[in-house]
Order: structure tokens, then C-alpha cells, then sequence
């Protein structure tokens, strides 16, 4: 594991007491920054004070940047009084569509993949850094239905994305694995498809499996991380030599800390068997 790579936790209330008890075991946190939208200042205060503790990240929810329609000002302008009190590290959000006119969905659901919701998309992130003063690192999200009317890839929106914004990327690998098998890709193919030289922020999480018109995989926060995704985390750390930072995501259904604490160190086995691999690769001699 590279020395720059990180592996954290998101902060959820009811694991506050034990990240602050664990915090020699997490190098970083992070605060879902929807949360705060209505604190007030002696909240968001509070909150800043973890960051004296532990590195804080924040990440985003319910812009809906991956649309044809503008992104509210008035949730852009709470989005960054947040942040601008967080002070966090990074921040980000997902390529994802979540209202139209006035109407919530009440869930991240995948846009169609076509040249509007990329020039959309764009317009909304720039909106959006415009009045925050960064960029946020961009997510890739799962879906159980394949969004019709899409001309592209989701590697290849997700890319086009990427090009026309300069953002950084949010590589979800349990979101990617589910997309994967629910539509009849490899995962490790799929995986490489995205553009990984952007990566910067690793998640992982789990899910389960659900009947719906066909069998399909959730992507859920409330089930432990499968041995797949840490595997393709450690295909990601061999291939991407950039750090990572790497935040496990859980939502409910809380097992005892010790558990999530197990599952943050497969996740630093995984980097440093990734880092480790790509070091063997590197000083292998050319055969004569």
C-alpha cells in the first residue's frame, strides 16, 4: 500500500462514539454534506471540529448534476455554505438525475446516456463550481434498469463527462460491479473501460440480490463488502498509481465495529497487494 493511499469510513451518527474511540484506525472520514444543509452555525461548527481529529471529506447526495435541467441556486448556495464551513479536504457528487420540475424521484437513477445530459451535466458542474469554488469529484452510481434513449456507454459517458468538466472521479466499485452484472459485462473488462487515470476517490460497499423482472443485483449500504469488490480494488491499486482514497459506505443494519474495522484492512491488504503486484511487474527483467 502506497503511503499517499487512505482508508476511511463514512461518518454516520450512529457510528460517531466508535470512530472517535478508532480514529488511530481510520485515516479519513466522510460527512455527507446534505445532512447539514439546515444546521446552524454552532452545528456546523461542531462538525469542523472533527477535522481537527481525523482528515474529513464531503460528499454529496441530491444536486442532480447529470441533467438537462439547471441545478437549483438555492440548493447550490446551501451545498457550499456547507462546505465553506466543513472546509473538507475534497468534496463530491454523483453523475446523477434525481428531480424534474419540482417533481424528487427519491432516488439517484441513471439519465439517459446521450449528448444532452453530458452538455447538461457540464453546465451544471460548472454552475456548480462557480458558486462553491471547487469542483466536486464525480460519482458513478448504480441502476437496476438500463436508461433508454442512450446513444453511449456508461464508461463512455462517464469519460465524456470527465473530459468536458476536468474533474476528478468518484469510482464506486460496488455501483460498477452491479451495473456489470445486471447488464452482462465483466466486471474486470467494464472496470477498465472507465477512464481510471481520473480516479482519485475509491467506494466500497455491498448489496444484495433481488428478483425483479430478472435477477438483479441492489446496491444497497447494508451488507458487507463482497470478496469481488476488494479483489477489483486491488486490480484498481496495481493499475492506478495515483493515491486513493478509499471510504467504506454503510448505511444500516451496523454490525459490530469490529467488523467494519476488518473490512477497512482487507481494504489496505487490497492496496498493497495492488501496489505490491505492480512493483513485481515493474522489476521484472525482459526475457532474452
Amino acid at each position: 500500500m502506497s503511503g499517499l493511499d487512505r482508508v476511511g469510513l463514512g461518518w454516520r451518527e450512529p457510528l460517531a462514539a466508535s470512530i472517535y474511540v478508532h480514529l488511530d484506525s481510520i485515516d479519513v472520514v466522510e460527512v455527507i454534506l446534505d445532512d447539514y444543509f439546515n444546521a446552524s452555525l454552532r452545528q456546523l461548527k461542531a462538525l469542523r471540529s472533527l477535522g481537527r481529529e481525523v482528515p474529513v471529506i464531503g460528499h454529496g447526495v441530491t444536486l442532480g448534476l447529470a441533467s438537462v435541467s439547471p441545478v437549483a441556486t438555492s440548493r447550490v448556495e446551501r451545498l457550499a455554505k456547507v462546505v465553506n464551513a466543513l472546509e473538507p479536504q475534497i468534496w463530491s457528487e454523483h453523475l446523477a438525475f434525481v428531480r424534474s420540475g419540482g417533481y424528487e424521484i427519491g432516488h439517484l437513477a441513471a439519465p439517459p446516456r446521450n449528448s444532452a445530459t453530458i452538455e447538461g451535466a457540464v453546465a451544471n458542474i460548472e454552475r456548480v463550481r462557480s458558486v462553491v469554488g471547487s469542483l466536486p469529484v464525480l460519482e458513478n452510481i448504480a441502476t437496476l434498469i438500463d436508461p433508454p434513449n442512450s446513444a453511449l456507454s456508461e464508461p463512455g459517458w462517464v469519460t465524456n463527462i470527465m473530459g468536458g468538466t476536468g474533474a476528478s472521479l468518484l469510482l464506486d466499485l460496488h455501483n460498477l460491479y452491479a451495473n456489470a452484472v445486471n447488464f452482462g459485462h465483466d466486471p474486470f473488462i467494464y472496470l477498465r473501460a472507465f477512464p481510471l487515470h481520473r480516479v482519485q476517490v475509491v467506494h466500497i460497499s455491498g448489496g444484495m440480490w433481488i428478483e425483479a423482472q430478472s435477477r438483479r443485483l441492489l446496491d444497497d449500504h447494508v451488507h458487507d463488502v463482497p470478496d469481488i469488490v476488494f479483489a477489483m480494488l486491488a486490480w484498481l491499486a496495481e493499475h492506478c498509481l495515483q493515491p486513493l482514497t478509499v471510504i467504506l459506505e454503510r448505511d444500516g443494519r451496523y454490525p459490530q465495529f469490529q467488523v467494519l474495522l476488518q473490512q477497512l484492512q482487507r481494504a489496505r491488504e487490497a492496496l498493497a497487494a495492488g501496489r505490491a503486484q505492480h512493483t513485481r511487474e515493474a522489476h521484472e527483467l525482459p526475457a532474452i
